[in-house]
């Protein structure tokens, strides 16, 4: 395999493994479910023993396996396939010290900005990045082990539920340049000190930065001034965005048009204005933070315009569709993979923005791992719902009753303890020329009335 990502030996040398037959691999999976012909396989053992998947995977291709215990298959084996992938992940990144790297987190838009910044990544040349939501302990040290030698340019999405999660990430990616999109009230249930203790839990990803690196900061965000303070200590250089005086990239406008928007800014007193394909309000300082994170990776900026011009919205992260009905279509905005109080004020705030035929419509399912204010932030969501003009309010959830019961009646639509119930409900209620919004966090089950409303498409259903 002359373009293999990995040889046995490599990987042996790697790892501090032996080589148990040959073989050459094009990429690293960790899951049966997911292997490709040619894949080097890891069986991680967990409340499950992925070794005792070998078989499966040898069978849909797997060439070699990463293996602690004797398999039927050609292998390199180790004391510890976990640790061997975390080292995996840090002989890919020493191979490649060309590669200019940058890490992305925060507590709202870290994987659409990640992907946004992959899309220009690669239109500049060779480019790797994170995969789906891979941004914990495992999935980082697994896109560095899949990272070719020859990659320029990489970025990482890193996430967290704890305090201390995020350093030892960090230090794997030693990336050149970081974003923190924004830090809010996200898993605050783990931190005894509430959103301030989120906020430290963030700035964990400055800990491996470079040496002079950059680290791009939202300048709107009111933990600003301790992440900058946090910046400096290891010296890095900071570029902020945001509507903020002083801001390195200052939004100066954001005009929807159709399914897109023009995105005004002054980026170092220079003023640009460019189009996105987004209509998210919040896509305004997000296109700004991809901006800064591709200049820091040396993209050029018409290179990095015209990916911001091309990136659409991902699935589930307000990517729109089209439904046709009896009578007409209604169009449905899939905010479905995550929800917490930021996310859904922004959401709510673009919904109102836009021009509708109908009714605004939305159905939203539990915000987790709020902690004790959970009540009050759901029930806060009222404010942005009447401030969006929204017609009718579907929830599900038995913390969306805090909201249920702060709406007037008249902007209830329906309710429902578990989700699956409100399916058939929301279903029905659903009219031509509606833009219905569903929302909420992944764990609540919010993509189950997306799909349902998906399912409604006289067009799908042939």
């Amino acid at each position: 395999m002359p373009d293999a990502l990995w040889t046995a030996d490599e990987i042996a040398e790697a790892v501090g493994g032996q080589v148990a037959g040959g073989f050459a691999v094009s990429g690293v999976s960790i899951d049966t479910r997911t292997v490709e012909p040619g894949d080097l396989f890891v069986p991680l053992v967990g409340v499950r023993d992925g070794h005792d998947f070998v078989p499966q995977a040898v069978a849909n291709g797997a060439a070699g396996v990463l293996a602690a215990r004797a398999v039927d298959a050609p292998a390199v084996m180790v004391a510890d396939t976990f640790k061997a992938l975390e080292a995996l992940g840090v002989a890919a990144r020493e191979r490649a010290p060309q590669c200019k790297r940058g890490a992305v987190t925060g507590s709202v838009g870290k994987t659409s900005v990640t992907r946004a910044i992959e899309a220009g990544l690669r239109l500049a040349g060779k480019a790797h990045a994170s995969v789906k939501s891979y941004n914990n302990h495992i999935g980082v040290p697994l896109t560095l082990a899949r990272m070719p030698r020859d990659t320029e340019r990489a970025v990482f999405e890193v996430g967290m539920n704890h305090a201390g999660e995020i350093v030892p990430l960090s230090g794997f990616v030693r990336p050149h340049a970081v974003a923190i999109t924004t830090v809010g009230p996200v898993h605050i249930e783990n931190f005894s000190d509430g959103e301030a203790g989120v906020a430290r839990a963030k700035a964990e990803i400055l800990a491996g930065l470079q040496p002079g690196g950059i680290a791009v900061l939202n300048a709107d965000n009111h933990w600003f001034d301790f992440l900058k303070g946090e910046a400096e200590k290891v010296g890095a250089t900071v570029w902020s965005f945001g509507e903020a005086a002083g801001a390195t990239a200052r939004l100066t406008g954001f005009q929807v048009e159709g399914a897109g928007a023009t995105v005004s800014v002054d980026l170092r007193g220079e003023a640009l204005t460019f189009p996105i394909h987004q209509t998210g309000v919040h896509w305004g300082p997000n296109s700004l933070c991809v901006l800064l994170m591709l200049e820091a990776l040396d993209v050029p900026r018409e290179t990095a315009l015209a990916a911001l011009a091309a990136f659409a919205p991902i699935e589930g992260r307000g990517a729109e569709k089209t439904i046709r009905i009896p009578g007409g279509a209604f169009t449905l905005v899939d905010e479905s993979y995550n929800a917490n109080p930021v996310s859904m004020q922004a959401a709510l705030k673009t919904l109102g923005a836009r021009k509708v035929a109908g009714r605004r419509v939305v159905a939203l399912t539990d915000m987790l791992e709020l902690g004790e204010g959970s009540a009050q932030f759901h029930a806060e969501l009222a404010e942005p719902i009447a401030a969006a003009n929204v017609d009718a309010v579907f929830l599900a959830g038995v913390h969306m009753k805090s909201l249920w019961e702060a709406l007037p009646p008249t902007r209830r639509g329906g309710y429902a303890e578990v989700t699956e119930k409100l399916t058939s409900v929301l279903a029905g209620a659903v009219q031509p020329g509606d833009v219905v919004m569903v929302k909420g966090s992944n764990g609540s089950k919010a993509g189950v009335l997306a799909a349902a409303l998906a399912a409604l498409d006289l067009g799908e259903q042939g």
